[in-house]
């Protein structure tokens, strides 16, 4: 950590905040269901898609037994909370989501 940061940065940097959602998806209790397969890829096609359409600004897969994915949403919680009740997986039991609103700065992303 060898940037000094003034606080002329930090506020700055907070002027430029704008609002977004956090998409925390967990494993739920249909995980091992017959057929979970052919809905889990269902489900990343959905994701995938929202991705490519800009709902989603950055989505990570977790490699993890509780949790399986975050999605950063560019859409207010209470609409982020409604698609993500459509999501496939969730409508099966099969992962569950829970959505916060949140904060991002424009131009961050994720090293190449």
């Amino acid at each position: 950590m060898g940037v000094t940061v003034t606080d002329k940065d930090i506020q700055d940097l907070a002027a430029t905040a704008r609002p977004l959602s956090i998409a925390l998806l967990a494993w739920g209790p249909n995980r091992a269901m017959d057929g979970a397969d052919a809905v889990e890829l269902e489900h990343q096609r959905r994701m995938v898609t929202l991705r490519a359409d800009g709902v989603i600004a950055v989505l990570c897969p977790v490699g993890s037994d509780t949790t399986c994915g975050v999605a950063v949403m560019t859409v207010p919680a209470e609409e982020a909370t409604a698609i993500m009740a459509e999501d496939p997986c969730v409508r099966a039991g099969m992962m569950t989501c829970q959505v916060h609103p949140c904060h991002g700065f424009p131009g961050d992303s994720i090293p190449r």
